[in-house]
């Protein structure tokens, strides 16, 4: 007997439900760092490279933040998700940024937003200032 592979209509309620979870996730990421002074200057940029979630600029430091959201942990923490190979696509979208931008002569940082969701109103978020230049 063949094993069936999933029917396309079993993957989209999925993969819409992924999608909103990350929307929310980083429009909560977004309304976080408004609260702690950023100025948001881009949402989900694209480049060749990639998307950026959010870019923003923190007393003078460009910052490229990347937002994960999770509604449990069976694959882990949302930071774990933020691995070697992400880091590496990060700096080559903050490379392609910043070679088409207007800032000049500005440090630039690398943060991760890792969101939990525990409830239909109700999430722990946790902010990793300069999540690539010390551990997570």
């Amino acid at each position: 007997m063949e094993a069936r592979k999933p029917a396309k209509k079993e993957e989209r309620p999925k993969k819409k439900h992924n999608k909103r979870i990350g929307a929310r996730g980083e429009a909560a990421a977004a309304a976080f760092l408004e609260r702690m002074d950023y100025q948001v200057i881009e949402r989900n940029w694209q480049c060749p490279a990639g998307e950026a979630d959010i870019i923003a600029i923190d007393e003078g430091t460009l910052v490229f933040i990347e937002v994960k959201t999770r509604t449990n942990l069976k694959k882990g923490l949302p930071s774990d998700a933020v691995t070697p190979e992400k880091r590496k696509r990060y700096e080559r979208i903050a490379a392609w940024y910043i070679a088409q931008c207007d800032y000049i002569d500005m440090p630039v940082r690398f943060d991760v937003i890792a969101i939990l969701v525990v409830n239909s109103d109700r999430a722990l978020l946790r902010h990793y200032v300069n999540a690539f230049g010390g551990s997570m």
